[in-house]
């Protein structure tokens, strides 16, 4: 899991950006279950009331409460309104300390509420009643003549007040503050404006929940693009980067990790890696900055039930942690078990000719069939382990708001909570448990993610066994030498990687321009791999091969390979047209070049057949073309590049004797003056070489011409013999040999 973490850092600008995003974006959501609360509790329940302090005050008011406060605060009432107007009515000043006053307000407001309340009762004769703003203005008319009489002890009024404010226990601060707005709701009645400061603050507080939710929008748009761009970033690269590093993969490094795997690792891994680095920006970061500040909320409303959130992250963490102990060694094998469908699968396609000539039809699919089972049966039980998860966390989630309610409903009771803040901290809460359970969320996925991750990273560590020469190591003037293509194989041995014993012992020879050098022999016997070794798809085990005295090991492989024409023994196209594919030696291979290759190699015939002739398209692997045509465009591509050296793997197995013939005498006139090295299986192929190879069981056991061979290398007698009448093996002619 580092591995997708490091890959994060190299983009730690666009990650940071990601985090201040995600803090916007949870401070907004944060915000949002606070402004839910003051909806419930001030604009519904309090008519908009939010301070024990009034805007606006009636005289009448004014003088009653200034009765029931201290001089000093009497006198800084009196100070904060300006004089009353024409109805009686003072507007607070906006220099007065706000804060100072409805804290000395809260009091006086409860004192005389509780008058109106008790002149409302009276008047209905009933215990208790809700007042109205006659009453208010009862009340008030009451405390003022009280305090006209002769011997009212004002401060024995004071006193009896805060003694009684005293006596009240700490949780009902909230019930007297709720009441003493309630005295400022009904003088806003009595001057009947109560419906214009509800809306107001209705629309005041509902346009601010707008704007925190179109901002949380712009930031969550925004981090979702960045994260977007990030991990597309991340997949870009790691592609670019596995590429690079298998294009430079020895045959060795390759058969290691076989083609199946590395295409897995190129596509689904990096796939696996993209997804999951858009969820740990998106979710992962974010989890973490909304559970945090949810838990600052909730210790902020004071509520007494902060042990339920503390549970249930318990309870989720345990869940996490038993499930991914279970479930992440299944995902390391689902990887693996998708490499072998992958294998099988590309198999089956690249052979369904064989497949279908053997009617092993119903081999290949119970074969495919116990791949994709296999997979199926894994991804099942993991899938099976994640669908527990979510039952189990709404049960959760759905068990911690039981609890919420449960227990705030008896602080509503006992303490009087408001419904607002009940409301505000089952949000906030549900926020903490949705921030975990978003983190489990993403667990499904990071461990997946990590195994795909790590096998990536193991292509990108693994070093190909067949380097470049270090640029201070390479021999003086190899950028301005001009090659010959003397090639030269100096007593070499090579054993496969694994192998107990050598493909290829003590090969010594040299092949020189404007000479034919054939190797045959039986199959198996080394030849491809002997040709395998000068463009260094392999390097020899001991001994050294050079290319005009310089050990291709000195050679950057660019260099060497710029030299050699290569034609493979399977012939490979590639997708595009007959054009690109002649071309594909490099830019510099003109039109001319191509015509006279296609002419050497015999394919103009069958290229100008076609109805767009050079511009006919090749498909993939070049199924649209037989298999002479093929082998015919393979070795027109190396003639068309005008190496120094054609290295010829079996390369004419698929021409018939007539097409064979005319190649080869054409071959011969172009490659004049380059080497030329054969690997033939058919006699005919190599009768006229200067200079013929047997090879039996990795030795060279024969070396001469045709006819020094026929009379000293009993294995070339074999070959020859099997393949050719007693008539032909006599024949003198050169017609159709390569010299």
């Amino acid at each position: 899991m580092l591995n997708i973490f490091r890959n994060l850092g190299k983009h730690w600008v666009a990650c940071l950006a990601v985090v201040a995003l995600l803090i916007v974006q949870a401070s907004c959501d944060l915000a949002l279950p606070g402004y839910t609360s003051n909806i419930v509790d001030v604009g519904i329940q309090q008519g908009g009331v939010d301070s024990a302090l009034p805007d606006t005050l009636r005289d009448t008011t004014l003088q009653a409460l200034k009765i029931l406060m201290s001089d000093e605060e009497a006198a800084a009432l009196e100070a904060a309104y300006a004089p009353a107007d024409e109805n009686g009515v003072r507007a607070l000043l906006d220099t007065a300390d706000t804060e100072t006053l409805a804290s000395s307000l809260t009091m006086p407001d409860v004192a005389l509420y509780m008058a109106a309340a008790a002149q409302s009762a009276q008047r209905q004769g009933v215990d208790t009643a809700l007042p109205e703003p006659q009453d208010l203005d009862t009340a008030a008319a009451m405390v003022s003549t009280a305090a006209a009489q002769p011997g009212f002890d004002h401060q024995a009024m004071l006193d009896q007040m805060a003694s009684a404010q005293a006596s009240l226990a700490p949780d009902t601060e909230s019930t007297l503050a709720s009441q003493a707005v309630q005295l400022v709701r009904l003088e806003y009645q009595a001057q009947g404006i109560d419906g214009d400061v509800q809306m107001s603050y209705l629309l005041s507080t509902g346009g601010q929940m707008l704007l925190y939710s179109l901002l949380m929008v712009a930031a969550a748009v925004s981090v979702g693009f960045i994260a977007s761009r990030v991990s597309a970033a991340i997949g870009r690269d790691l592609r670019r980067q596995v590429f690079n590093k298998v294009v430079s993969f020895s045959n060795a490094e390759t058969d290691r990790f076989s083609t199946a795997s590395l295409i897995t690792r190129t596509t689904n891994d990096i796939q696996q890696v993209q997804q999951t680095s858009v969820m740990l920006l998106r979710i992962v970061a974010y989890a973490p900055i909304l559970g945090i500040g949810g838990i600052v909320r909730v210790a902020g409303t004071a509520t007494g039930l902060s042990w339920i959130i503390v549970l249930a992250v318990a309870l989720l963490m345990s869940i996490v942690f038993v499930l991914m102990q279970v479930a992440l060694p299944k995902f390391k094998l689902m990887q693996t078990l998708v490499d072998r469908l992958n294998l099988v699968s590309r198999e089956i396609l690249t052979g369904i000719m064989p497949i279908r000539a053997f009617s092993r039809e119903k081999y290949e699919e119970e074969r495919f069939d116990v791949a994709s089972k296999d997979l199926m049966r894994t991804q099942l039980f993991t899938n099976r382990v994640m669908t527990f998860m979510m039952p189990a966390m709404m049960l959760i989630m759905n068990g911690t708001t039981l609890l919420i309610v449960w227990f705030g409903g008896h602080a509503m009771a006992e303490s009087g909570m408001q419904i607002g803040d009940l409301i505000a901290f089952i949000t906030y809460t549900m926020q903490i448990v949705m921030s975990f359970l978003m983190l489990t969320v993403i667990s499904i996925m990071l461990p997946r993610a990590g195994v795909a991750a790590d096998r990536i990273e193991e292509v990108l560590r693994t070093e190909p066994v067949i380097e470049d020469p270090k640029p201070e190591a390479l021999p003086a003037g190899l950028d301005h030498k001009d090659w010959k293509g003397v090639v030269r194989f100096d007593h070499v041995h090579f054993r496969y990687p694994g192998a107990d014993e050598d493909a290829l012992t003590d090969i010594d020879f040299t092949a020189e321009p404007g000479k034919t050098t054939a190797i045959i022999g039986a199959t198996g016997c080394g030849k491809s791999t002997l040709l395998n070794l000068i463009p260094r798809f392999y390097d020899a085990t001991e001994g050294s091969v050079t290319l005009d005295g310089v050990n291709i090991r000195d050679i950057p492989q660019q260099t060497l390979r710029a030299q050699l024409g290569y034609v493979p023994q399977k012939g490979v196209l590639f997708s595009g047209t007959i054009e690109s594919n002649l071309k594909f030696g490099g830019s510099f291979i003109t039109d001319d070049d191509m015509h006279q290759a296609a002419d050497i190699a015999q394919a103009t015939d069958f290229i100008t057949a076609k109805s767009e002739g050079f511009a006919s398209p090749i498909a993939q692997g070049g199924t649209n073309v037989s298999g002479g045509q093929k082998q015919r465009l393979s070795i027109a591509r190396a003639i068309a590049k005008a190496p120094k050296v054609y290295l010829f793997d079996d390369s004419f197995s698929a021409l018939d004797y007539k097409t064979d013939v005319a190649l080869r005498r054409a071959l011969r006139e172009k490659t004049g003056d380059a080497t030329v090295i054969i690997v033939a299986q058919r006699i005919s192929t190599v009768l006229h070489a200067d200079q013929i190879l047997v090879l039996d069981e990795g030795r060279i056991v024969g070396r001469g011409r045709h006819s020094e061979l026929m009379e000293t290398c009993p294995e070339y007698q074999e070959i020859a013999k099997s393949q050719l009448s007693q008539k032909e093996l006599g024949l003198n002619s050169t017609e159709g040999g390569v010299s």
